[in-house]
C-alpha cells in the first residue's frame, strides 16, 4: 500500500505540502520518492510532479515509486493491489507489473491502455503518466476499495489523503476511471478529465455482473449442504489466499508474529474469516483479532460508580468478541490467537478528534466521525492482550501490518434489516431491488473515508468479501441461495434467514454461536455514536 500525490503545473516551484507530506508518510512509511516530468514544448511549460510513499507488502524487497519506465519515461503511482490481470495471478511485486503492461499497452494506443487498467482485479488507486502519448491517467478500482481525492483548481491535484487545509478537495468518483490530455495548450485553461466506464455494458452492477433477479414459486431455503454454500466457502478462501498468503514479515518482527489481524466485533463476517484464515497460514504464526470499545460519556452517566474498565467490558462487541473468540479457541486449538482488548478512553477520542476529522474529509457528518473513530483506533492496535480464555492481559500492540475487514458481507447476503423490512413490505421482488441497490453502490460507499482513517497507522485492510470473482458470484446466484425472509423455518432451526449462506457456512466450520449472532452496526456494538447526546443524528455536520 502507498500514499500518492501529483500535480499538473505549469510551474515547477509547486511543491507538496509539507503538511500533505508528513500525511503521506504515515500511509507508507518504508519509501518516500518523488520525480518530475516535463512535458513542456515550444509553446509554454508543463511539469507533472509525483510523489509516492510505500507500505511495502508485496514481493521480496521494498519496491521504490514513483515507478519509471526508463526507456518511455512513462511513470506510475500505484496504491493498491493487483491479485489478477487478465484473470491470471500476479506474483512478485504487483505495481512493477502493472507499469509494464501498461508501458507495452501504450504503444498501441489508447485504447490497449483502458483495456489494460479494465483488467485489473483488486484494490487500488494510480495515476500514470504516459509520457509518449502525453496523457495522464488516474482513478479508483470499481468498488472504490482504495482512497483517491481530486483537487481541480490550479494546480490540479491528486492525492491519497488531503491537508484539510483546502475546502476544494473532492472524492474521486469509482465508477469509471479519468484521462487527461497533458498538451499545453490544454492548460490555457481549466482542466477537463475524460471518463472512461469500467465496462460499456450498463446491465451490469458494480461493472461485474449481471443481478440475478429471479422471483421464487415457492420456499425455497438453503439446505446446510447445499451447493452454494459449499461454492461460497470455495470463493471466500480462494479471496483469503490472495490476502493472507505471502504478507511479509513486518520490521521489527518474528517469523512467528501476527503478520495479519483481523477487526473483530465477534460477529458472523469477521468470524468466518478468521476461520477460514486459521486453514490458510501456518500453525505457528499468530492472528491477532482487534477488539475495540469507547469509554462513552452518555453511557458511563447511566451507569453511575461503575469502574470505566467494566464499562468497556460492557460494550457489545466486547462481549461477542469475547464470546466468539472462545469459539475459535475451541475449534482450532493449535492456533495461538490473540485477542487484543482496544480499550479508548474519552480523552483519546478528543486529543485524536481534529487528525480524525482531518482523515476523512470531505466526509463530514456525525456517523463519518463515529465510524472513524472505530476504524481509527482499532487500526492503532495498541490493547490488551490474552492468548487464552483465562490468560492474564498484558498490554499490546499488533505487528500486523494486514487487516482483514468483514465489509461487504451484509450487501451480498442479505444482512441489514432493511432487506427483511423490504420483504415484508413488497416480498421477493422488494427484497430484490434493495440487495440490487446495495450491491450497485458499492463503488460509493465509504471505503475511501476508511482508507484514510486506518492508513494513518501504517497498516493496509483488505476486504475478501469484495473480491471480483465473489461479488460477480454473489450476484449473479438466486436470492433465496443467499438470505431467505420468505421461509424461516426450512428445517434449519436456529438459523435465521438474514446472510442465512454465511450463516450455514459458520455452522459447517465449527462455529455455532457466531451462526446465530445478530448483526450489529460498528458505532454502536464499540459505542462510540452519540457520545454527548442521545438526539444527535448521524446526518448531522460535524461541528454543526
Amino acid at each position: 500500500m502507498c500514499g500518492i500525490h501529483a500535480a499538473i503545473s505549469q510551474n515547477t516551484t509547486d511543491p507538496i505540502s509539507v503538511t500533505l507530506e508528513a500525511c503521506l508518510r504515515r500511509r507508507g512509511p518504508d519509501h518516500l520518492g518523488s520525480l518530475t516530468i516535463n512535458l513542456s514544448d515550444n509553446d509554454a511549460q508543463l511539469y507533472v510532479a509525483l510523489t509516492s510513499t510505500v507500505l511495502a507488502l508485496r514481493g521480496n524487497h521494498t519496491t521504490a515509486q514513483p515507478l519509471l519506465d526508463q526507456d518511455l519515461g512513462s511513470a506510475l503511482c500505484w496504491n493498491g493491489e493487483a491479485w489478477r490481470i487478465h484473470g491470471e495471478p500476479v506474483n512478485g511485486n504487483d505495481g512493477e507489473i502493472v507499469l509494464s503492461k501498461l508501458a507495452a499497452a501504450s504503444f498501441r494506443g489508447q485504447e490497449a491502455v483502458l483495456e489494460t487498467l479494465r483488467a485489473i482485479e483488486g484494490p487500488f488507486a494510480f495515476v500514470f503518466v504516459d509520457k509518449p502519448n502525453r496523457t495522464l491517467y488516474y482513478g479508483r478500482d470499481r468498488l472504490g476499495r482504495r482512497s483517491l481525492l481530486v483537487k481541480p483548481d490550479s494546480p490540479f491535484q491528486l492525492s491519497s489523503i488531503s491537508d484539510a487545509s483546502c475546502a476544494d478537495w473532492l472524492e474521486v468518483e469509482a465508477d469509471g476511471f479519468y484521462s487527461i490530455s497533458l498538451t499545453t495548450s490544454s492548460f490555457v485553461s481549466t482542466v477537463k478529465p475524460v471518463r472512461h466506464d469500467w465496462d460499456s455494458n450498463a446491465e451490469l452492477i458494480s461493472a461485474l455482473g449481471t443481478f440475478n433477479a429471479t422471483v421464487p414459486d415457492g420456499p425455497k431455503a438453503s439446505a446446510a449442504n447445499s451447493e452454494a454454500v459449499g461454492r461460497l466457502r470455495r470463493h471466500l478462501f480462494q479471496s483469503l489466499q490472495y490476502r493472507v498468503q505471502g504478507v511479509p514479515v513486518p520490521p521489527g518482527a518474528t517469523e512467528l508474529q501476527a503478520r495479519v489481524a483481523v477487526l473483530f466485533s465477534g460477529g458472523l463476517d469477521c468470524t468466518v474469516l478468521s476461520r477460514l484464515t486459521n486453514e490458510l497460514l501456518p500453525k505457528e504464526q499468530e492472528i491477532d483479532l482487534l477488539n475495540v470499545a469507547f469509554e462513552n460519556p452518555r453511557i458511563a452517566a447511566q451507569h453511575k460508580g461503575i469502574d470505566v474498565e467494566k464499562l468497556y467490558e460492557m460494550c457489545p462487541d466486547r462481549i461477542t468478541g469475547r464470546q466468539s473468540f472462545a469459539e475459535l479457541v475451541k475449534c482450532c486449538p493449535e492456533r495461538k490467537w490473540r485477542f487484543v482488548a482496544v480499550n479508548v478512553p474519552y480523552s483519546d477520542t478528543i486529543s485524536h478528534r481534529n487528525t480524525v476529522v482531518g482523515l476523512i474529509y470531505p466526509h463530514n457528518t456525525e456517523m463519518d466521525l463515529s465510524i472513524a473513530f472505530a476504524l481509527y483506533f482499532a487500526a492503532r492496535s495498541q490493547g490488551l492482550a490474552q492468548t487464552g480464555i483465562d490468560t492474564e492481559p498484558v498490554p499490546y500492540a499488533t505487528t500486523a501490518r494486514v487487516l482483514l475487514s468483514g465489509l461487504g458481507a451484509d450487501e451480498l447476503f442479505g444482512g441489514y434489516s432493511r432487506h427483511g423490512i423490504a420483504f415484508q413490505r413488497q416480498g421477493y421482488e422488494g427484497l430484490i431491488e434493495e440487495l440490487k441497490l446495495d450491491v450497485g453502490r458499492l463503488g460509493k460507499r465509504n471505503l475511501g473515508r476508511d482508507d484514510r482513517a486506518m492508513s494513518h497507522w501504517g497498516r493496509e485492510v483488505r476486504f475478501p468479501f469484495l473480491d471480483e470473482s465473489l461479488v460477480k458470484w454473489a450476484i449473479e446466484i438466486p436470492v433465496w441461495q443467499k438470505c431467505d425472509f420468505g421461509d424461516d423455518k426450512g428445517g434449519e432451526g436456529e438459523i435465521e434467514p438474514a446472510k442465512r449462506i454465511l450463516r450455514l457456512l459458520a455452522r459447517d466450520l465449527g462455529l455455532h454461536a457466531v451462526a446465530s449472532e445478530k448483526k450489529r452496526a460498528i458505532q454502536f456494538g464499540a459505542r462510540t455514536a452519540k457520545m454527548e447526546s442521545g438526539r444527535t443524528k448521524g446526518t448531522t455536520l460535524i461541528g454543526a
